[in-house]
């Protein structure tokens, strides 16, 4: 007996869904929610996760930064 590939079949429903919609993402969410709405299941909403501020951890280039913020040249 051969295990059927969950991969595949999640694809096929993927485009089946996307067919149904015409690949409109607004119209295929909307039809999540309504499902999910009208099942009667209690559905775990989580809080948005927060975005770390992107710092460089060394600076690139090869200038130096002064401390009124402005560039250097490069030693050469």
């Amino acid at each position: 007996m051969m295990i059927p590939d969950p991969t595949e079949e999640i694809k096929a429903i993927r485009h089946r869904l996307g067919a149904e919609f015409d690949y409109d993402l607004d119209r295929i969410f909307a039809d999540i929610q309504r499902r999910q709405s009208e099942s009667g299941r209690t559905y775990v909403t989580r809080p948005s996760r927060r975005i770390a501020n992107n710092q460089a951890m060394q600076r690139s280039g090869g200038g130096d930064v002064s401390d009124n913020a402005e560039s250097t040249p490069a030693a050469r």
